[in-house]
């Protein structure tokens, strides 16, 4: 497209010239080529120069400023990301931890429904007047006066015992 362009800038036409092709043709890249090399003209002239540099005998000098530095800077960049990473770990265990008190308070909260369930059900179980109607209803009547035996009621000396047989301890032999 360029070509092209330079070609009509430059007036060439082509279909004016005479002759064969290949003249045609090399006429038509010859007057391209004139197009483009004045196209190229200005301050400064393009010069292409071609050098070519064998860099595999060169060693390069150690630095020992810039080692300091890259050591330096590895040692610092390597801190950094183990406050990093510790950061990282106590920020997820302490978002795991609230997790886990979370649970515990729900499994809680939850005994102590159980709980409370508990205790009504005992309440109800130990009502005086509900154990009297159940023993109403199998036949049972109330004690009469010397049916009742306390554990926590003093002993008298005088009063009847049953007699209880005890095994006979290996010294009484």
């Amino acid at each position: 497209m360029a070509t092209q362009a330079i070609a009509a800038q430059a007036g060439f036409d082509y279909g004016r010239s005479g002759g064969s092709g290949a003249e045609r043709a090399l006429e038509r890249n010859q007057a391209l080529m004139a197009a483009q090399m004045r196209a190229r003209r200005g301050p400064t002239p393009e010069a292409l120069i071609t050098k070519r540099f064998d860099n595999s005998r060169l060693v390069k000098a150690p630095d020992p400023q810039r080692t300091k530095e890259m050591r330096t800077f590895g040692c610092i960049m390597a801190l950094m990301l183990g406050l990093l990473m510790t950061y990282g770990w106590q920020h997820l265990g302490a978002i795991e931890y609230g997790y886990h008190i979370e649970s515990q308070k729900a499994q809680l909260r939850q005994l102590e429904e159980q709980n409370r369930h508990l205790r009504l059900n005992e309440a109800q179980l130990v009502d005086p007047g509900r154990i009297d109607q159940l023993a109403r209803q199998y036949g049972m009547a109330a004690p009469t006066p010397g049916q009742v035996v306390r554990p926590d009621a003093p002993i008298d000396p005088n009063a009847p015992v049953l007699a209880e047989a005890h095994p006979l301890l290996p010294a009484m032999r």
